[in-house]
């Protein structure tokens, strides 16, 4: 979700420097059909508290190959530089899931602090719920896995990698830059 937050901060910026939202139809962005399969498995591989994911089978490989549709995305649109930006951040994030056998690591702490009690103790219990796996000393690239998080008193907040705040950051700039392009 910090995502999410970052497009509404880039949203509101871009207002706020006179740009408009219809600018951005006129960017000549390729293969934007990547986008949607990666939004689609994300959806359906993600857990919901402490139910586990819509697609309980093969949910690693679903993990990896929708990374790879945001990478291949990113890589048909390299002359935007807050594209690459945001590349980067998913490049950190795949290679934590990939460290990792298709899992992003997740610490029970930050779920908790964020108000997602229930998804840390599924963790607790079974070691992975859908895409995301208990972070401990057994699994690898911990820090890039997801260990900061929003405050609970944050509208949906929730716990996140240093992948997502870079390409949170891209995100943001990208919408911020691109709504006063004409």
């Amino acid at each position: 979700m910090p995502l999410l937050w970052a497009v509404l901060l880039g949203l509101v910026l871009g207002y706020l420097r006179g740009g408009r939202i219809s600018h951005l139809g006129n960017l000549r962005l390729r293969s934007l059909w990547l986008l949607l399969p990666p939004v689609i498995l994300q959806l359906l591989i993600f857990p919901l508290g402490n139910r586990g994911p819509v697609i309980p089978w093969g949910t690693p490989y679903w993990h990896i190959v929708s990374y790879l549709f945001l990478l291949g995305f990113v890589a048909w649109n390299w002359r935007y530089p807050e594209l690459l930006v945001m590349g980067a951040g998913l490049f950190l994030n795949f290679l934590a899931i990939v460290a990792n056998g298709g899992y992003m690591p997740a610490s029970a702490e930050a779920l908790r602090q964020a108000s997602q009690a229930s998804l840390a103790q599924a963790l607790e219990a079974e070691a992975h719920v859908g895409n995301v796996v208990l972070m401990s000393t057994k699994t690898r690239l911990n820090s890039l896995g997801d260990w900061l998080y929003l405050p609970a008193w944050v509208p949906l907040s929730s716990a996140f990698s240093v992948g997502d705040v870079i390409l949170g950051l891209g995100a943001a700039v990208f919408l911020f830059r691109r709504m006063a392009r004409r």
